[in-house]
């Protein structure tokens, strides 16, 4: 079931709903596995590919040459070490202030040769040539000669001091324009560094979030990690007990025929398969799919029976929920246990109750044998997944966990009747 977990990509909803909170983290660190595994495959094709049509580059005269210092190594100024060195707020204080004045003053130039224009295409007018006094005066009595001459002189002198007047006060405006646009340009400036600053922290703060989050996924992969080198631990010291062997000998020894093959199932009706995995019902009246599972697959296995097979295990319980088991186990002490159908999936959860509360793992019974998800060790009947983890702990997190006391039926009617009927 997990190979084709990790080969899909995907994972049911019900089965998701079935894990306990270790199984998750597991499978997440399985599946992410996966997912490296498939990338540097596909980049080492890729690589493969580019190899192949690798062009030629052409050799360039360009070069990079470097300064070097007193020490024939290449000098280095690290700005703020020297004690001549300005603060780089300073510094970019002074580079906007002469940005903004180079850009004032190309402003201003434009402006006056406009002021420039407008004055003399104004005063240009009033301002007569030689030739036309000499004939004006050649039209006008002899005897009002000099006082024309006068009259004339007077009047440019007033027009002088008019356009003189004109151009100060122009010059005046145009330095005022000139320091007002500088002021300005300044503050957008400072406007600009001061959104980079504000950009510069938000990015920092996303960093900040980013450390956080590979910080979690680094935990989380360590917990994955750890419960797996667990399993193999575990897996190696049962194989050194001989604990695994001896009971699977013991089991064929108490039963000296095999177990009857699983009867061929028809799967025209609402029974979906995927490929080898954990299947699933997608009928409404999925109980009943799942009871007709147990009869023809599980029960020639004598699944929920005790190891010498002569009555149901004390442990067992049918299709019950997860509030039903939490309820038979609520009053008991850390270690009561018991193993009953799914009501989701073809399969089984065994729930116990420890020092944090009460824990659901799904037990996969897809390859005609039975494990804990994310488990590396195989059982050949659900008795022996039981008996081995009375004496071997469930887990790696947190203290070491171990099925002491099963939780029988507590209804004078069982709740597997059903599943042998």
């Amino acid at each position: 079931m997990l190979q084709q977990i990790l080969a899909d990509m995907y994972i049911e909803p019900e089965l998701l709903a079935e894990l306990n909170e270790e199984q998750k983290q597991v499978l997440f660190f399985k599946m992410r596995e996966e997912q490296i595994r498939k990338w540097r495959e596909r980049e080492t094709q890729l690589e493969k590919e580019e190899a192949a049509y690798v062009k030629v580059k052409k050799v360039s005269g360009k070069c990079v040459s470097w300064m070097k210092g007193l020490d024939d190594d290449v000098w280095v100024w690290v700005m703020g070490e020297h004690h001549d060195d300005k603060p780089y707020d300073e510094i970019c204080d002074e580079i906007m202030n002469e940005r903004a004045a180079l850009q004032a003053q190309r402003e201003a130039e434009q402006l006056r040769a406009k002021k420039e224009a407008e004055l003399e295409k104004r005063f240009s007018g009033l301002y007569l040539e030689p030739e036309q006094v000499v004939l004006s005066e050649q039209e006008v009595q002899l005897k009002a000669t000099e006082a024309a001459a006068l009259e004339q002189k007077r009047a440019d002198e007033e027009l002088k001091k008019l356009e003189l007047e004109e151009r100060r006060k122009a010059e005046e405006e145009l330095r005022r324009l000139e320091q007002e646009r500088k002021q300005q340009i300044y503050m957008n400036l400072k406007e600009v560094q001061s959104g980079k600053q504000t950009h510069d922290e938000q990015d920092k703060d996303w960093q900040q979030t980013l450390q956080k989050s590979k910080a979690a996924d680094m935990r989380r992969r360590s917990i994955a990690k750890q419960t797996i080198e667990d399993h193999r631990r575990r897996s190696v010291k049962a194989l050194e007990r001989g604990r695994v062997a001896a009971m699977t000998k013991a089991f064929g020894s108490t039963n000296p025929t095999p177990p009857p093959k699983p009867k061929p199932r028809n799967t025209s009706g609402a029974i979906s398969r995927r490929k080898d995995g954990m299947r699933r019902s997608l009928s409404t009246s999925s109980r009943d799919h799942i009871i007709r599972w147990f009869q023809e697959e599980q029960l020639p296995l004598r699944a929920g029976f005790q190891r010498d097979q002569t009555r149901i295990a004390p442990w067992f319980h049918g299709i019950i929920s997860r509030e039903q088991a939490e309820a038979l186990l609520n009053d008991g002490e850390p270690g009561l246990f018991l193993v009953r159908v799914s009501e989701r999936i073809f399969g089984y959860v065994l729930s116990y109750r420890s020092k944090e509360g009460i824990k659901h793992l799904l037990i996969d019974a897809s390859e005609n044998c039975y494990m804990l998800l994310g488990d590396q060790i195989k059982f050949t009947s659900l008795s022996e997944l039981v008996e081995y983890h009375q004496v071997e702990p469930l887990s790696s997190s947190g203290e070491e966990e171990y099925l002491l006391q099963a939780c029988g039926q507590r209804e004078a009617k069982a709740d597997y009747t059903e599943l042998f009927t």
